[in-house]
């Protein structure tokens, strides 16, 4: 029993050895993820869930060493969500560290058209983002006022909402697009009525014998 106890609660590691590790492993998974892009981390593919599993299995003995312990583990667990806390707070109060930190929001698209340099960069497909579109409303690129790579990894989409004069226009031309298709009709229908089908003018008088 006592063997038990001892094995749960005695670290198998230096306690300050302990908090060192995880919060050099942490500051590397922030800095890596960082610079891995912001797509990472809210558009993520099968390939990136595949090296963020394996990413966690690696650096899991990088933070425990040879501790097997309940208390090692606890504080581990314990310094990742003190070490997190206190850096959300920060930067929430340094915002122009945060800034410098996070970047700047990437517009994607603008007024319908794709930015395609950006999406590049971004490492961004078309095809996500069009999947990215739909689950936000909208169906083609072309309904997209902007579309923006939030800091945080996640895209907003704001759809295109015509104003009073596009709808006035676009009422017009249609009007007038049905003006002229009757027009069209009007003018091949006084054809094909003043000539019949396909006779000529003389063959519809008669000549008379001249009377001497």
């Amino acid at each position: 029993m006592t063997a038990m106890v001892d094995h749960l609660l005695i670290l198998g590691e230096p306690l300050p050895e302990k908090v060192i590790r995880t919060l050099l492993v942490y500051a590397f998974l922030i800095l890596g993820l960082r610079l891995s892009g912001k797509r990472q981390l809210g558009q993520m593919n099968p390939f990136d869930l595949v090296v963020l599993l394996l990413l966690a299995i690696t650096v899991q003995n990088a933070i425990i060493g040879n501790d097997t312990s309940l208390s090692g583990g606890l504080v581990g667990a314990s310094t990742l969500l003190l070490a997190n806390a206190l850096v959300v707070r920060f930067f929430h109060r340094r915002r122009d560290v945060a800034q410098v930190i996070e970047g700047e929001p990437v517009p994607l698209i603008e007024r319908g058209r794709l930015l395609r340099e950006n999406l590049e960069r971004e490492l961004i497909t078309e095809e996500a983002l069009l999947a990215t579109c739909r689950q936000q409303g909208v169906e083609r690129f072309e309904d997209v006022e902007r579309a923006i790579l939030e800091t945080s990894g996640t895209i907003s989409v704001f759809q295109h909402h015509p104003s009073t004069e596009e709808i006035i226009e676009e009422r017009l031309a249609h009007r007038l697009d049905a003006i002229e298709g009757a027009l069209q009709a009007l003018l091949q229908q006084g054809g094909s009525g003043a000539y019949g089908s396909g006779d000529s003018p003389s063959q519809g008088t008669k000549s008379h014998p001249v009377r001497r």
